[in-house]
Order: C-alpha cells, then structure tokens, then sequence
C-alpha cells in the first residue's frame, strides 16, 4: 500500500526511505509505529519533525516526543487529545516559512 501511495504520487525519487506499520504488525497512534523513524534515520525523536493532516496522528506523534506540524487543511478546531503541535498551517506552503526558507 505505501508503495502504492508512493507511486501514485510520483515521489519515490525524492525519498529516501518509506516506512510502513507492517514492520511492527500495530497502526498508530502505538509508540512502536513511530519509533521506526526513530530507529530508522537513527536520531533522536525530538530531532524528527512529524506532520499530517489527521488531528490523531499529530497527538500521537506529539505524544511520543515528535516535533509536530499539523496541516490543518479543513480548519478544524483542536481535538481533546494529549499531544499538541508546535505549529498549525493550513496547507504545505506555510512550510517553507516555518523552514527558513
């Protein structure tokens, strides 16, 4: 399915890696799923900036100790989960800012 997703997408040449939840049989939010970046790129959670657009997987990650951007697409309000983002952008081009870029 990720390499589905990767394909459709026409980034595979951009990317260095993929990681999928069939590795560790568990979906997310479970702190095993996002120790595979972790375990993966071999840096420390608190270096890996996590984003996504679901308000659960940016609780999760947060959670876990990500740095995390939501991309807020639809403006929803903040759910009542543990776990908040660092920074809220509505689509990717509020990326570069938070980037230096």
């Amino acid at each position: 399915m990720v390499k589905a997703a990767i394909d459709n997408a026409k980034i595979g040449a951009v990317l260095d890696t993929a990681f999928s939840v069939d590795a560790v049989k568990i979906y997310k939010p479970h702190a095993s799923v996002y120790q595979l970046a972790v375990d993966g790129f071999k840096v420390p959670k608190e270096r890996i900036c996590f984003m996504s657009s679901n308000a659960w997987d940016v609780a999760g990650a947060a959670t876990f100790g990500f740095r995390v951007i939501w991309v807020n697409r639809y403006g929803q309000p903040q759910e009542n989960l543990p776990g908040s983002p660092e920074q809220v952008i509505s689509d990717l081009s509020g990326l570069p800012p938070l980037l230096g870029l």
